[in-house]
């Protein structure tokens, strides 16, 4: 079965990130914490993920089928396996190779409100930001999907991130890899 995820992002302060928390834990539905260790593998135009979800004691396999800077829609195949593989599973994927390797400690918590996952995130990388998702199942509900997310973020006044935005953070990321700026600083 298809899964889509539409994904926006929006950097946020400590202050907003800790409001945002205390809002959706009153407002929305808690899903709990999430946090994971996750291994990314950057390719010219999708992105293979490696998950080790501490909270819950599960890993899995993600592969999008696009990359963050490319539009909302990101198409998934996920397969889950068991966590005591994900170091094999990362050895695989490091000899099979990729442009770039990047690894990042997720601390989140993830709540559902009006219909819109949020995750409420800090990562070394990236900084206190929030991820707004919805999945859909074809084309022909994305813009229906991107619509509510919008009308959330500007309710809940988060300013979501542009293509342009995202992909020159992104690269900036990136670029700090490649220097060895973030070389086992999430480890």
């Amino acid at each position: 079965m298809k899964q889509i995820e539409v994904e926006f992002r929006a950097l946020v302060t400590k202050e907003k990130h800790d409001s945002l928390l205390s809002f959706l834990h009153k407002n929305g539905q808690d899903l709990g914490e999430d946090n994971k260790d996750v291994h990314f593998f950057l390719y010219p135009n999708k992105l293979l993920k490696v998950v080790n979800n501490i909270s819950k004691n599960n890993a899995k396999l993600v592969l999008k089928l696009n990359k963050i800077g490319n539009g909302s829609d990101f198409q998934e195949i996920e397969i889950p396996f068991n966590p005591t593989d994900v170091d094999k599973a990362i050895q695989m994927f490091k000899v099979i190779g990729s442009e770039e390797i990047q690894n990042s400690y997720q601390e989140r918590h993830n709540f559902m409100y009006k219909g819109v996952e949020f995750a409420v995130k800090y990562t070394k990388t990236w900084g206190f930001h929030v991820e707004l998702e919805i999945l859909i199942r074809d084309q022909n509900e994305l813009k229906e999907a991107e619509e509510k997310i919008y009308s959330l973020a500007d309710e809940l006044e988060l300013k979501i991130m542009s293509d342009m935005e995202l992909q020159e953070f992104t690269q900036k990321i990136d670029n700090d890899y490649k220097k060895g700026k973030y070389k086992n600083l999430d480890n």
